[in-house]
């Protein structure tokens, strides 16, 4: 029974649950017929928006830096005791986050 558990042999499990349950899915969809509306994706019954919501990747790389800093600053001050040296890198640690959120 472990060689259910070898990802390869997992992967082909559950694609065939996926098939199996999407033939299904479609069995229960009702018959409309086809129109253009049909294959347009669904914006909520508005028009689009023309403009971008952010004109680039400046605000997203931001957030990225800051949640990376966070994360890893926090896994190295987990993984050690709580003296001098760790304080230090705490407030470093604390003026990059806070450089980050004034940008």
């Amino acid at each position: 029974m472990e060689i259910l558990l070898a990802p390869p042999i997992a992967f082909l499990i559950y694609l065939v649950l996926v098939g199996i349950l999407s033939r299904f899915g479609k069995s229960l969809a009702p018959n409309a017929p086809d129109s253009p509306l049909k294959r347009s994706t669904y914006g909520s019954g508005e028009e689009a928006a023309q403009h971008l919501a952010a004109p680039g990747y400046k605000p997203f790389f931001r957030v990225a830096l800051f949640f990376a800093v966070l994360h890893l600053g926090v896994l190295v001050l987990g993984s050690g005791s709580l003296t001098g040296i760790e304080g230090v890198y705490l407030a470093g640690l604390g003026a990059a986050l806070l450089a980050l959120i004034l940008g």
